[in-house]
């Protein structure tokens, strides 16, 4: 299994954006020191988060870095014009030795469509065409191709071409079953987004991708899943709660208030800390019980963190990359290629 790490690049109180980006280059650059396998940053466009344009903070890792994986999580695909996002990853891919990726997703937050002009009524059309078109530029230097949300191709070369034969492109979800089967029909690998409630529920969807896949012809093995959630980690979940507590409850209250869900209780959270609950959160050994857990749910192929669902402290956050790195993930790993080899 590849175990992986994503961020928003939430902004302290206290912090610029400036510093924000530093700090996150940093996390990154340590993620690889220690073997994690993958790295993304989530496009927004807000003031409490400083990555509006991932492809160039990852540009940035790309540098430091030797050996993670560098996605988008998610590339607002949407809102976006998909010749600038291949692009702008086929770039990266150049400048990190073929280690990047896009995490195309239709965008949680809906900021980004007025702010280039998309009306928030074509919200499912414009995804659709959009990742038409960005498969296509995958798979061909010139491309022709119309549509309604976006001037046509007419054998235009898109350059430069990415390192990688294909450039992954992972479909992201929150959880709706066409989405799921969009993915499982053009065989892309598919990242589920779990930040809440009970993860078994999202066993059926799992299931539901695969067997789109399997009766749209792909291979099993390619059918990849990801399960991407919040947590965060110290070295006693004492430790790990009274860190991550007031910033989750915050961000998650602000978040709610914006779009009529009830306030987040100290109840809630102590829940979703449960095995069966969502948030993986306390020391190294709660960490390891909560992604097997989840890979009995799943059979996934990569699970990747949120350490900062809201502003933390980058010192604590530095030391919950290392506990993740150094002690979670050669666990899993090795209980997961034994799960494997058992069966």
């Amino acid at each position: 299994m590849e175990l992986g790490l994503f961020s928003f690049a939430e902004v302290p109180p206290g912090h610029t954006q400036s510093s924000r980006l530093r700090d996150l280059v940093e996390e990154i650059e340590l993620a690889d020191q220690i073997g994690l396998d993958v790295f993304g940053v989530g496009e927004h466009h807000r003031m409490d988060y400083a990555a509006s344009a991932p492809a160039v903070i990852l540009g940035a890792a790309a540098a430091r870095t030797q050996n993670i994986r560098l996605t988008s999580a998610v590339t607002v695909l949407s809102s976006d014009d998909p010749v600038r996002v291949f692009q702008d990853f086929a770039t990266l891919d150049l400048l990190s030795d073929g280690r990047a990726e896009i995490l195309a997703g239709r965008g949680s937050f809906t900021e980004s469509f007025p702010l280039f002009g998309y009306d928030l009524r074509d919200y499912d059309t414009l995804y659709a065409e959009k990742l038409d078109l960005l498969l296509a530029l995958r798979e061909n230097e010139r491309v022709t191709w119309s549509g309604t949300h976006r001037a046509p191709l007419a054998g235009q070369g898109v350059y430069p071409r990415p390192q990688q034969d294909k450039l992954p492109v992972w479909i992201a979800v929150g959880g709706t079953p066409n989405s799921v089967i969009r993915a499982g029909v053009l065989g892309l690998p598919l990242a589920i987004a779990i930040i809440g409630g009970a993860p078994a529920r999202f066993a059926p969807l799992v299931d539901l991708y695969r067997q789109a896949g399997a009766e749209s012809g792909h291979d099993p093995s390619t059918l990849k899943v990801s399960i991407n959630g919040h947590g965060f980690l110290a070295d006693t979940p004492e430790a790990a709660r009274d860190l991550a507590l007031e910033p989750f409850m915050a961000t998650m209250g602000r978040i709610g208030r914006e779009r009529g869900w009830p306030p987040p209780s100290r109840a809630q959270f102590e829940a979703e800390t449960a095995l069966e609950g969502a948030l993986v959160l306390g020391s190294a050994q709660e960490a390891i019980d909560k992604i097997l857990y989840a890979h009995e749910l799943f059979g996934h192929d990569r699970h990747m963190l949120q350490l900062t669902v809201g502003p933390i402290d980058h010192a604590d956050v530095m030391r919950a990359i290392e506990i993740y790195g150094r002690d979670v993930a050669p666990v899993v790993r090795r209980e997961v290629a034994a799960r494997a080899v058992a069966a």
